[in-house]
């Protein structure tokens, strides 16, 4: 018996053995991964092998990228991280596939640079080079590549150089505003068109945009690009170039593009007030309007100055530099296009004789007076959260209250779940930071207008906004709509209300379904299937596709179910909701740090 003892193996041994077997084998199925990865990149790129690859000969199955320096691959210090590829000049005339590397999480991580400049690769640029976000350089000039530039090249926040120069590119450019380390931008030589995007021109130090198809005036460069950038564009006007716009043409439309926005909007001049001081149908259809300003008194034009408010007419304008000096009657004068409609009002984007867009809201039949309303826009003021979009002013009737913004081109939440804006797909960690970002603006609205009792009201994805940097924004909060407002309704209720609308949000955000569809209550289904403990077949496909941590998803799915509790009284404080996304997003980055490199070469 004593000898049996003696000889058997101590448990912790066996574990530390497991322990390194299991790494290995994890190690040794990433680098796998990695090298198939690059291997099928490049087979795209040479037609199946048919083209003569003469130094990346050194690319094959019984080598590997780092430890045997294939040829144009630089490595990091960690094995498998992949940071530079230089396939410049090397005769390749296959198919260029920029997903085949930017789906691999390894790499997606980790590539910084991607030369493939001065061969004869066709085909487009995938969407999915967005998943590569630590990407700076990307250099593509002189090839035979096609297609419109993916809306999701706007999310590769690190971008520092980008040349598609001398290709065959179709179609608008990208937003590329929101890039603001971006240094050099070069298309020239392509068949591009549309209107050119307001790039941050102080930070550019190459740009060039000539011999395309763009149209427009020319956005304001100050001083630091010649007209060398932009000639070749027949239908291009304004400095730096010799060509002067024609008076009637805004600064940011051409003639004909002008021509086709204004086929689209549905309203014009005055329409955007929509029945402010107005005369209505008697059958109460707010489609046809007279615009009619007489008699305003003098209190209703008349703002408080020590409130902080600058008045133009019945406009209340917040002291926000973004609409300083705007007038009532610039609304009027101005071009519309609805974009919009709920239970509550209408959402319109307006374009301003300066050439800002904003977005304005329309709210009807509320039951709130001029003076609340004006106490509460001017309380929500006070209240700023970088997550939150503010108003820039406003106006109140008994009848009507209108609430202008900033306008977000990025659109909402709902368009990128649902399937209406399919160029870009959330992945995991983007979905994560949304929910915690989100959690984290409500929280803090929530603590400070607590004793106020303004919560939100109406949440849902449709009111998640993204901003230039693709990051969250909730907007219209503190417009409750009209039947949540019944005064029976304990102000505590309300916040309740968002708790719930934010559990929704999750679910969509872990699901990808609709919140209704063919009669199903997506929380009613969600619900369903945990008890049936099928709780994976809740998941996106895409997340599960991407390799997320079922335990975190789990863990996302458990806080967005206490959020939809029937239960007012058993829902979380936002609080106490962003304490626990936070953890997660906690857990998740450490996970993440094994494939992040400290820094780029």
């Amino acid at each position: 018996m004593a000898s049996s003892t003696k000889n058997r193996i101590p448990i912790w041994v066996v574990i530390i053995f497991f322990s390194l077997f299991l790494l290995l084998h994890t190690t040794t199925s990433v680098e796998d991964e990695v090298k198939k990865s690059l291997l099928n990149f490049l087979s795209k790129l040479s037609n199946n092998g048919t083209t003569q690859l003469g130094s990346l000969s050194s690319w094959n199955t019984t080598s590997d990228p780092c430890n045997d320096h294939w040829s144009g691959v630089v490595c990091g210090t960690k094995n498998s991280v992949i940071k530079k590829l230089y396939l410049n000049s090397s005769k390749l005339e296959g198919e260029l596939d920029i997903g085949i590397l930017c789906g691999v999480a390894p790499i997606a991580a980790s590539l910084g640079v991607v030369h493939l400049e001065y061969n004869n690769i066709h085909g487009v640029i995938s969407t999915q080079i967005s998943s590569c976000k630590q990407l700076t350089h990307f250099h593509v000039t002189r090839n035979k590549l096609s297609g419109s530039l993916p809306a999701s090249l706007v999310m590769l926040n690190n971008l520092i150089q980008f040349d598609i120069s001398n290709n065959r590119f179709s179609g608008s450019l990208p937003d590329f505003s929101s890039i603001s380390g971006l240094q050099v931008f070069l298309a020239e030589n392509n068949q591009l068109g549309g209107e050119i995007p307001r790039f941050d021109f102080s930070n550019l130090k190459l740009f060039n945009v000539s011999n395309n198809n763009f149209t427009g005036s020319i956005p304001d460069v100050h001083g630091h690009f010649t007209a060398n950038s932009f000639i070749g564009n027949p239908y291009l006007c304004g400095d730096p170039l010799p060509n002067e716009c024609p008076p009637s043409q805004s600064n940011t439309l051409s003639e004909k593009s002008k021509d086709s926005y204004k086929s689209s909007v549905t309203m014009f001049v005055g329409y955007i007030v929509l029945g402010l001081i107005v005369a209505v149908d008697n059958d109460g259809d707010d489609s046809m309007y007279k615009s009619s300003f007489g008699g305003l008194s003098k209190s209703e034009t008349s703002a408080d100055d020590q409130s902080g408010f600058v008045s133009s007419s019945v406009l209340v304008v917040l002291t926000s530099p973004e609409v300083n000096g705007l007038k009532f009657e610039d609304l009027l004068r101005a071009p519309a296009e609805m974009i919009g409609r709920g239970k509550s009002g209408s959402l319109y984007k307006v374009l301003l004789g300066n050439n800002q867009i904003v977005a304005v809201k329309r709210i009807k039949d509320w039951d709130i007076s001029s003076h609340e309303f004006k106490q509460r826009m001017q309380r929500l003021d006070k209240v700023k959260h970088p997550n939150v979009l503010p108003t820039l002013a406003f106006y109140s009737s008994k009848q009507e209250k209108l609430l202008v913004y900033e306008f977000q081109q990025n659109g909402n939440l709902f368009k990128f779940l649902h399937g209406t804006n399919m160029d870009y797909a959330f992945d995991w960690a983007t979905r994560l930071e949304i929910a915690a970002n989100i959690a984290e603006a409500l929280a803090f609205m929530h603590q400070e207008l607590k004793d106020d009792k303004i919560a939100h009201g109406n949440l849902k994805s449709s009111n998640i906004l993204l901003n230039k940097n693709m990051e969250p924004c909730i907007s219209e909060y503190g417009l409750m709509r009209v039947e949540n407002s019944s005064p029976s309704k304990s102000s505590n209720a309300f916040f309740k209300d968002d708790v719930y609308g934010f559990g929704v949000i999750l679910l969509e955000l872990l699901t990808g379904n609709l919140v209704q569809h063919n009669g199903i209550d997506l929380t009613d289904w969600v619900q369903s299937v945990v008890r049936e403990e099928w709780t994976v077949e809740v998941f996106d496909k895409a997340l599960l596709s991407e390799c997320a941590s079922i335990e975190r998803l789990v863990s996302l799915l458990q806080v967005a179910i206490q959020c939809v509790s029937r239960s007012p009284e058993a829902r979380p404080s936002m609080n106490q909701v962003a304490a626990m996304i936070n953890a997660i997003r906690e857990e998740d980055e450490k996970s993440a740090v094994s494939f992040e490199p400290s820094q780029l070469d």
